[in-house]
């Protein structure tokens, strides 16, 4: 799960967004219209963001497609210091 972290937050495009995500995430579960509003980000990436921490077991929704709110997943919560390193060298 390291590894993936590392790759998803910092070794692709993109990272720095799904960094913001996660934080804002880690404060409250959110759904992606509230989080593109908070981060002042378009809602078509925050979509994308959402999808690939998703689909790389980061994150995990509840509800419906439109009003699904997203979490961290038990597993990253059990490898949340290295969430926070990673938060730490891309701020």
């Amino acid at each position: 799960m390291e590894a993936v972290l590392w790759y998803v937050l910092t070794g692709t495009r993109g990272g720095t967004n799904r960094v913001r995500i996660l934080k804002a995430l880690d404060e409250r579960p959110r759904n992606a219209n509230q989080l593109a509003g908070d981060l002042d980000l378009d809602y078509k990436t925050v979509r994308h963001h959402l999808d690939v921490l998703v689909d790389n077991n980061v994150l995990e929704n509840s509800g419906d497609d439109y009003g699904a709110v997203y979490l961290p997943t038990d597993q990253a919560r059990h490898h949340w210091e290295t969430i926070e390193d990673i938060i730490e060298q891309v701020d």
